[in-house]
C-alpha cells in the first residue's frame, strides 16, 4: 500500500549521497509531519539526486544542482499543504523591502 502524497529522492550511491538524501528527507517530515504519506529514499547512479511528489520530477540536480532546502520546503508545500506557514523560508523568498 502506498500512502500519499508520496515523496521520493534518488540519489547516487556511486556518488555515497545517501547521507545528504536522508537530511533532505527528515527536514521535509519534520516539516510536513502529516501532511506527506510517506518518503522513500531511492537508490541510484550517475550522479542522479532528484526529488519527486506523486511520479512529478520537482526538482532534479542535472538541471538545477542541489537543491536549496527552503526553496525546496516551498516547492513541496505548494503541492500538499498551500496554507501552512513555512515562517523564515517564506520571507527568504520575498523581494527585498516585502
Amino acid at each position: 500500500m502506498t500512502r500519499q502524497p508520496r515523496l521520493e529522492i534518488e540519489y547516487c550511491t556511486q556518488c555515497r549521497w545517501l547521507l545528504r538524501a536522508a537530511w533532505t528527507a527528515q527536514e521535509l517530515l519534520t516539516t510536513f509531519q502529516l501532511r506527506l504519506g510517506e518518503v522513500a529514499l531511492v537508490p541510484g547512479t550517475g550522479g542522479v539526486f532528484d526529488v519527486r511528489l506523486d511520479g512529478e520530477t520537482i526538482w532534479s540536480r542535472k538541471e538545477r544542482g542541489f537543491p536549496d532546502l527552503a526553496e525546496l520546503k516551498r516547492l513541496v508545500r505548494d503541492r500538499v499543504a498551500p496554507e501552512l506557514s513555512l515562517g523564515h523560508s517564506d520571507r527568504a523568498a520575498l523581494p527585498p523591502g516585502d
